[in-house]
């Protein structure tokens, strides 16, 4: 792990908020910053050691009391284990995006289908899925995603039917409108032992990831 860079005097790196700074489009860098800090569960000491960028210059980029220049900027996008462009939102078209039903990512197959709700935007903590399971039919299997990241965590909603999730030894059986939620790295899938079709709503959201 990178040790935290300290700073030769309070100026280096840091130039006055102006137009000329690293910006995101329509504000300031800093509140982006800080939401995905916050998001990967990082306190100021962990990205500065994580960016080489010292605690003191984070927080004042994170409060608006000073812009980054350029190569404070892609160091602490480095940290965030995103791209300059990313962190910045430049490779992004707008605030608002919109998968229409027939635009969903599609994968599966048979017994088990599943489709992804939300768009494949760069830098993006969370995952929304839709699952139809056949009766007898189970998720984990060829074809299926692979398993989460180190951190992860799922919340998952059954729409239709009964379910039985498996999670580390352990099964809990579900029901319609029943949500649960669990550590998504642990070794998990989810069954559907009744004879009728079961839909499943299904939240994962990245956690917190360390070179």
């Amino acid at each position: 792990m990178a040790a935290v860079a300290e700073d030769p005097e309070p100026a280096s790196g840091l130039r006055p908020p102006t137009a000329d700074g690293a910006r995101t489009a329509g504000g300031r860098i800093g509140p982006r910053v800080r939401a995905l800090r916050e998001a990967m569960d990082l306190s100021l000491r962990d990205l500065a050691e994580r960016s080489g960028v010292s605690a003191p210059m984070l927080s004042q980029v994170e409060r608006g009391e000073t812009s980054p220049t350029l190569q404070i900027a892609t160091r602490i996008a480095e940290g965030l284990e995103l791209r300059l462009s990313q962190l910045l939102r430049l490779d992004e078209g707008g605030v608002v995006s919109v998968v229409r039903a027939e635009d969903r990512r599609r994968g599966g197959g048979g017994r088990h289908r599943f489709e992804i709700l939300t768009p494949p935007l760069p830098g993006q903590r969370a995952e929304l899925s839709r699952h139809v399971l056949a009766p007898g039919a189970r998720t984990g299997d060829q074809g299926d995603p692979p398993m989460h990241e180190a951190g992860a965590r799922e919340v998952a909603l059954v729409e239709r039917g009964g379910l039985t999730l498996v999670i580390d030894g352990d099964r809990h059986d579900l029901v319609e409108g029943d949500c649960v939620t669990f550590d998504a790295d642990l070794e998990h899938h989810f069954e559907n032992p009744t004879r009728e079709e079961a839909v499943l709503l299904a939240i994962v959201s990245a956690g917190l990831r360390r070179s």
